[in-house]
């Protein structure tokens, strides 16, 4: 079955920088593309970022535009959220996504 696994996270301050990833399991990695989201506290899901399967092409929210990079690497099975110049509104649970599936989210905290 499906199996997204997310790590990563942890508690910086503002201006820092992190690196989450994704290592998926149960499907051909390769051959689907791949998107990150994020849950503030109290509030719903949010759209991050996708990816297609070969890295070709991405998306971004506007909020994170030339901050945020996302990767992935095909051979290791795991997707990437570069995130730079963080911002306490950046504080949320980050989740990758494989259609409607999603792994267990990995904390991310800014503050000061």
């Amino acid at each position: 079955q499906v199996q997204l696994v997310e790590s990563g996270g942890g508690l910086v301050q503002p201006g820092d920088s992190l690196r989450v990833s994704c290592a998926a399991s149960g499907f051909t990695f390769s051959s689907y593309a791949m998107s990150w989201v994020r849950q503030a506290p109290g509030k719903g899901l949010e759209w991050v970022s996708s990816i297609n399967s070969d890295g070709s092409v991405t998306d971004y929210v506007s909020s994170v535009k030339g901050r945020f990079t996302i990767s992935r690497d095909n051979a290791k099975n795991t997707l990437y959220l570069q995130m730079n110049q963080l911002k306490p509104e950046d504080t949320a649970v980050y989740y990758c996504e494989k259609g409607p599936v999603r792994g267990q989210g990995t904390q991310v905290t800014v503050s000061s």
